[in-house]
Formats: C-alpha cells, structure tokens, sequence
C-alpha cells in the first residue's frame, strides 16, 4: 500500500505548514526554529589538475570505456525519506545500501559521463556541489556539458538535498548529513570510472518487458489523439533499452540500461533506506556478475536508471478501494468512502517486499537476456549538448498535436501547483479531500491560500489554464524562491545512441513525442542514422512533471505538478530539437550557456531537522547489548531470521557472509523515548544458505555530552553462536 506519491500529494500537515509558512513567519520569524547551515562537501582533498590517464591511439570503431561504483547510503536514523512528501516517514535502517552508478565514454577527442544514482531525483544544487568537486579534482575535463547525473527515484532515499524552498519545507530543510554522503558517492563514482578507463566496445540491446509497469492515468492518456495513440501497442512504453560495456578481449566491465517504471513498490510505511524496484535489479545483476563479492564490490556495474515514467506505477493489480474492495472512480481515482486515501494501487506482491522482489526480478531478467543476447555494435564519436533555459519564459510555436485552435505562439509561464497536486496519485493519495482531474478552485483552501500568501496573479491564472493554482511558487520567494527558473536542458550522444536527459518526470507520451523530436533532428542533416533515442529521467534538476498538452488540460496529478504551464512539453522539445540539431551540424560548442542558475550562500538555507540528541541506554546495559538472544539452531526456511557471519573450522576463523547491502538482511532502527533507542538486525535465511555456526554481529555510536561537549563513540555488539542446519533436531 502507498500513500502519497513523487514529491507529493500532500498530507494535511504538509499542506498546513506550506500555507502557514510565508504569512505566519512574516508575522513572527521566531515562529519557525530555523537552523543556519554552513558547509560545504567535505570531500578528500583534490589533486589541483589531475589529468585523464595517459591515453592511446584507440583501435578503429572503439572507445575508451570505464566504469564505476560508490556508495551513497548516508545517515539511516531520523532523516526525512524522499518522494512521498510525508513528514513522518523518516529513515530507521537499511533494506538496500543506495550506490552512485557511473559510466564514462571517451571516442579519442571528446568523451560523455552519465551516472545513475540510487536517490529521488538529482536537485540542482546537488549537481552544482558535484560540479564544483568535479571542477577542483580534473579541471576542465569533467563540465556541466558531458556529465548527465540521473536519479532512479527511488522513495525511500534520503530527502534534503534541495535549496529551494518548496522541497526544503517537504523534506525538514536543507540537511548537511544527507547531501554531504549523496555527493562524496556520486564523486567518487566517477573518480573510479575514470581510474578505470580502458579501451573497449559498446553493443546496444532492446526488448520487451511486459507485466511490470501499469498507467495510473489512462483517462489522461487517452486524451492524447487517436491517431497518434494508434502508433503504439500500451499506454506505457514496455521497451528497456541497454548498453553493454566490454574490454577488448570480450570481457564484461558494465551495462546501463533505461526502463520506464516508478521504483515505489516500497511504499509509505517503509522506513528503511531502499533502492527499491530498480536498486534490486541491479543488485541482482552486479550480484551475478561479480561472484563471491560482498553487494557494491567488485568491478562490474550495473545501472537500471529512470526513463519517462511519469504516469507508470509498478502495482500491476491497479487501484481498488482498500476499505470496500471496489474499484476506484476512473475519472478521479477516489473512493465513496474516504475519497483519494482509499483508492491504492497493489501488486504484484503481498506484501511491499515481495512486490519490490518480483518488479526487480523481472527487470534484472529481461536486462540479463538483453545483455546476452547484444548484436548491434555501437561505433563512431561521443558529443555533448547543454544549455541553461529560464523556463518560465520561453516563446512555443503551436504545432499539430496541440488542440488549440487559432494560437500561433504560445509562452510557458512562472511555476504553479494545482488542486490536483494536493490529491496525490494511485500509488499513494493525499489526506485532504483533493481529488485528480479538479479544474476549479475550492473556496476553503483557496481562501487561506489568499490571505496567508497572496492570491496568483491574472497573469499566472490566466498562463495556467485550465489549472485550478493551488500554490503560486513563481510567485513566492520567501525565504527564497520556491521553484526553479534556470533549468537544464541536455543531450549526449554515443555512436548511434542519444540520451535526452530530462529535468523532470515526463509522461509516456511526452516522452514519445520528445524521442520523435531529437530523432527528426540528429537525422535531418545525415551524420546520424537509425538513432536510438533515451530518455534519460529525473536529470540534473527536479521541476516535477510534464505531460502533453492534452493531459494538461485534464488535470490529473500529473498535469497539476506540471509547473511551468501548459506549453511546458512544447517548450522542452523545442530546446532538445535545438540542442539535437546543433549536435547534427557539429555546432553544439557555438550553442550559448544561457542564464546561470543561482547558488544559494549556506547561510540563506535553512533546516527545520532537529539537533541529534543525546543517546541513553536502559540501567545494568551497555551500549551493543543484546535485547534478544538467538535460538541455537535454525532450520534453513524462509521465515525466519539470523546473522551474517559463519565460522570456519578449519581456520578458525570467521567469514563475512552478508551485510546490510544484502537483500536477505534488514536493519530497523527504532528511536524510542527519553533517548532509548532499539536496533534489530534480521537475515531472512535462503534454501542455498550452508549449513555451519553463525553469529549476529551489530556496529555503530551513540551521542553523549562530556564537559558540555558532544563525544560520539563507537560501540558493536554480538549474538551468541547458533548453527544453520537442514534439519531441525537439536538438544540443549
């Protein structure tokens, strides 16, 4: 079950504290306890110019190819989780560790990176911090033209990570902890590609994969023409794309591989730190891959990133009315009884777990297939595309897949949220008694919105329409602005291959109409043929979503977090047709920057995350103290649960068999009252586990104050010995 969805229908305290934000601390700025943060990523101390590795004339058709891993996990306890907007769902353990997966291509003059990172999306001042550390450690080698950094937008990452308003109040403000982790890994990530590089070649695969994606708004999608829905088999795009990576001697270094689902099979009741669907595919290939290797070692790298999935949900049994197992309104995805709430999308699963295990398994499955099964080579150069648009002013030319008639031009417009927005979507519906596909204001909420922030004005309403504005983010910049003006727009190329990194999450058609559009382009003028075009989601800067112009006018969830506007589609195709074609005529290094983005001082961001108390234990204890022991013997089944590490007795030592990486672990991390907190470690035994001793072994620190200063110490604990065995006979 999910509850709200992708940076987020809101819950009532969510929408309360938004509305109440701007008035009430005009009113009294001590209202909000609002923590100053300085810092800056505290990253290993940079080489000033540390040069590519000294390179060789490349063998005809190959490329210079590396690969790399890092982990990015950060802090596990009391953090805000991102991308179902819920205050309360804070970080307490680990399910999956969430790693930063990068692949750099150089063609013997130019070279491209792309990196796809276990995270909700990439924020634009994650990527400026990475840019930054980039800059310091290689130059000019690595900019903000040939990096593309992805989220797979997993939900339960870690949130903070923003500077702009609006996401800092979903997430508890701008938190150094969280960040600080996401950017040493997505560094260090590449750092490895780059000490990796070697010649090699790449292949490009694509298939099918059915039963694994669902559209949570068909009545949406089929307000796309008819003509044009025609043209394709689903309402969701069930094709995963893959590059695989190799040396020259045939060996595998990695694949990058797109599909288009969203990775909430975890829902909202989690609170464990998880790549979800998308995560688990990789861990099972890299798992596979890099045999007897502990999760996140070993040299082969295997990324499943994001693609336009913004209307794709991968509870494939759809949404139902929990509370009288009836079908949801189609219209408005909302129940008789309990409105949005109660209509949830299930499946495949029984449970979230079991959900995530089968959505991964079915996308590592089809990745393996298409991996083995490569016979188109990519050859020829790498390019790169990049440019900064201010999005909230940008001039369209109406073409024919917009139903307006007597429009020549049209503009976008400065960001809004609509009513919609508030309702959530079938993967998790808001608190409040918002529904999709609202095109009306509603007097209540519209009223405080008046008085407490200011109505919208003629102008947004009217640029905004048919949408209902709930929030006038362009409009509001107290503390700072709420939404971003300066977007990114970029593209690189690998042989045949172009991969359209998106601001955003698009739709299925909107992605479908963008692909049309670079491949139009890029082919126009000859030096490109049978382009394969990516899209590449949640890229560089998160401005929510966009849908086509006739989703817009439906307003569904979708619609409603579409901010800049009606025309936004439009505005995007028209920057990625103008980066495409400047790439097709060899002239994207004349292209102009356009207007920088803002890097906000440390001091302007604020964070609404409590100082981490001091830690307690209870009398007679320790820290690391076991609460409850281990039986002695276990029969390997699958329900049950155990340590990770087994005892050799031939060496006498002990071996690490698992950590909290694996999938068959889970770590709960449970913040009690008056400082007590419970840390419970499970390992859900597989039939292929050996028979042997086992012990349970727990690490971390506690807080305490020593002469009025905080000391942080390190502590670990450990079970007794028990033994796996295959029968259940034992005697005490």
């Amino acid at each position: 079950m999910a509850r709200k969805e992708a940076c987020c229908g809101l819950s009532s305290l969510e929408l309360l504290l938004i509305v109440l934000f701007v008035g009430m601390t005009v009113v009294s700025v001590g209202l909000i306890a609002v923590t100053v943060v300085g810092w800056t990523a505290e990253l290993p101390e940079p080489d000033p110019t540390s040069p590519p590795p000294t390179q060789q004339p490349l063998p005809d058709n190959h490329f210079l190819i590396g690969v790399g891993r890092a982990d990015c996990t950060g802090p596990v306890g009391d953090v805000p989780l991102m991308g179902y907007a819920n205050l309360d769902q804070t970080a307490g353990g680990i399910h999956l560790r969430l790693f930063s997966r990068a692949f750099i291509v150089d063609d013997g003059s130019k070279r491209v990176v792309f990196v796809s990172a276990d995270i909700g999306m990439v924020s634009q001042r994650l990527r400026l911090e990475v840019m930054k550390a980039l800059k310091a450690k290689y130059g000019d080698l690595y900019r903000q033209d040939n990096v593309v950094l992805s989220g797979t937008h997993t939900h339960s990452g870690l949130a903070g990570y923003f500077q702009y308003t609006l996401f800092m109040i979903t997430s508890k403000g701008y938190i150094k902890s969280s960040i600080q982790p996401i950017v040493n890994g997505i560094v260090k990530s590449i750092e490895r590609a780059h000490e990796s590089l070697r010649p090699g070649r790449i292949f490009l695969s694509k298939g099918e994969l059915e039963d694994s994606n669902l559209n949570r708004s068909p009545h949406s999608y089929m307000k796309n023409p008819e003509q044009e829905r025609q043209k394709y088999k689903s309402n969701t795009d069930k094709q995963m794309v893959m590059l695989k990576f190799t040396d020259l001697d045939g060996d595998g270094m990695g694949m990058l591989s797109w599909f288009a689902v969203h990775p909430v099979s975890m829902n909202y009741t989690n609170r464990m730190v998880s790549g979800d669907n998308l995560g688990y595919a990789s861990y099972l290939f890299e798992q596979e891959k890099n045999i007897n290797a502990l999760p996140g070692e070993g040299p082969f790298v295997a990324a499943f990133a994001s693609s336009n999935l913004g209307d794709v949900s991968p509870n494939t049994l759809g949404p139902y009315c929990v509370n009288t197992q009836e079908k949801c309104d189609y219209l408005n995805s909302s129940c008789p009884i309990g409105g949005t709430k109660m209509c949830v999308g299930f499946g495949p699963g029984k449970d979230m777990f079991e959900s995530t295990r089968i959505i991964g398994e079915n996308i590592y499955k089809k990745g393996k297939e298409l991996y083995g099964n490569t016979k188109q080579e990519l050859h020829g150069s790498v390019h790169s595309a990049h440019q900064w648009v201010n999005m909230t002013d940008v001039t369209v030319q109406i073409n024919s897949t917009h139903t307006a008639e007597f429009q020549i031009t049209a503009k976008t417009c400065k960001p809004a949220l609509g009513h919609s927005f508030a309702a959530g979507t079938t993967d998790g519906g808001g608190d409040l008694n918002f529904t999709q596909g609202a095109v009306e204001g509603d007097p209540f909420w519209d009223g405080i919105r008046d008085a407490l922030l200011g109505a919208p004005s003629n102008e947004t309403q009217d640029c905004h329409e048919p949408k209902p504005i709930l929030f006038n983010t362009g409009e509001m910049s107290w503390p700072l602005p709420w939404h971003p003006a300066i977007v990114d727009v970029q593209i690189i190329t690998i042989g045949s291959v172009a991969i359209v990194a998106m601001p955003g999450e698009a739709t299925t058609m909107a992605g479908r109409r963008l692909r049309e559009v670079v491949k139009q382009e890029l082919e126009a003028k000859g030096r490109f043929s049978n382009t394969e075009v990516v899209i590449a989601g949640l890229c560089n800067i998160y401005t929510h979503y966009i849908t086509t112009y006739e989703e817009y006018q439906v307003q569904r969830y979708e619609a409603a977090s579409t901010i800049y506007g009606p025309h936004t589609l439009s505005a995007y195709m028209q920057r990625f047709g103008d980066l495409a074609k400047a790439i097709a005529e060899g002239k994207e290094t004349a292209l102009p920057k356009g207007p920088e983005p803002p890097f906000f001082s440390d001091k302007q961001l604020f964070s609404l995350l409590p100082a981490v108390p001091v830690d307690k234990k209870p009398d007679n204890t320790s820290f690391g103290h076991v609460l409850e022991q281990v039986y002695p013997v276990y029969k390997v089944t699958d329900k049950t649960f155990v340590t990770v590490e087994r005892f050799h007795n031939s060496s006498q030592m002990w071996t690490l068999v698992h950590t909290d990486a694996s999938w068959e672990t889970r770590f709960h991390w449970l913040k009690g009252s008056g400082g007590l907190s419970n840390a419970t470690v499970e390992w859900h035994i597989p039939p292929s586990a050996q028979t042997g001793t086992y012990r349970i072994r727990h690490f971390g620190h506690y807080k305490q104050m020593k002469n009025f200063r905080p000391v942080i110490t390190a502590y670990e604990g450990s079970s007794d010995n028990f033994k796996v065995t295959k029968t259940m006979a034992y005697w005490s």
